[in-house]
């Protein structure tokens, strides 16, 4: 069922990936399949529009969504692909996962989308231990704070979380769908590196 906010998902494939060897996470292989295959058809299933933010494999990417790159130099991490997606992309919502999360839970984007409320500007992912802080929903109301931070050198994202009106979405017992691969060896232990 199509959300009844402006929303849009950005899979953020534009990492340097230091841990994966320098790799771009998002082509990197389990069973067989590109990362970002798992997390696209994930939010495919869901209903959502897609797009992605890379740095590199533009053409590769595109066949997924709209593609755009950041725009502050110098890889500032997520907040730069959230950055970046905010420039780009006119929605009022904008939801975000990384693309090394293969296993994302089938409700986020209902359970995410019926969190918001009039004072929302943020929502963040929580597995009932931990925050999970790159599977986000941003308002673009927030832009020019955001802008602010990363202009002023900050880069982490729970900071900005501090700054803005944030909430939490439980999504208690399915610890495992936040399961992300930073490395050949995480990739390994998950499914089978190819």
């Amino acid at each position: 069922m199509p959300s009844h906010h402006d929303s849009i998902w950005v899979i953020l494939a534009g990492g340097r990936a230091t841990r994966m060897g320098g790799h771009d996470k998002g082509l990197v292989k389990l069973n067989g399949q590109p990362l970002i295959d798992y997390v696209y058809d994930n939010l495919n299933n869901q209903n959502a529009s897609i797009a992605v933010n890379a740095n590199r494999n533009k053409d590769f990417y595109a066949t997924y969504g709209t593609v755009f790159s950041d725009v502050i130099e110098g890889f500032p991490g997520p907040l730069g692909g959230i950055h970046a997606a905010m420039k780009n992309l006119p929605n009022d919502w904008l939801g975000f996962v990384p693309c090394d999360c293969p296993n994302l839970p089938i409700d986020l984007v209902e359970k995410m989308e019926a969190a918001i409320t009039p004072e929302t500007e943020i929502l963040v992912a929580h597995d009932g231990d931990h925050v999970q802080p790159v599977v986000t929903m941003m308002h673009r109301g927030i832009f020019d704070r955001l802008d602010a931070f990363l202009n002023a050198g900050e880069r982490k994202i729970v900071l900005l979380y501090d700054r803005c009106n944030t909430q939490y979405v439980h999504f208690d017992g399915q610890e495992s769908a936040f399961v992300n691969l930073n490395s050949p060896e995480e990739l390994e232990k998950f499914g089978q590196l190819s």
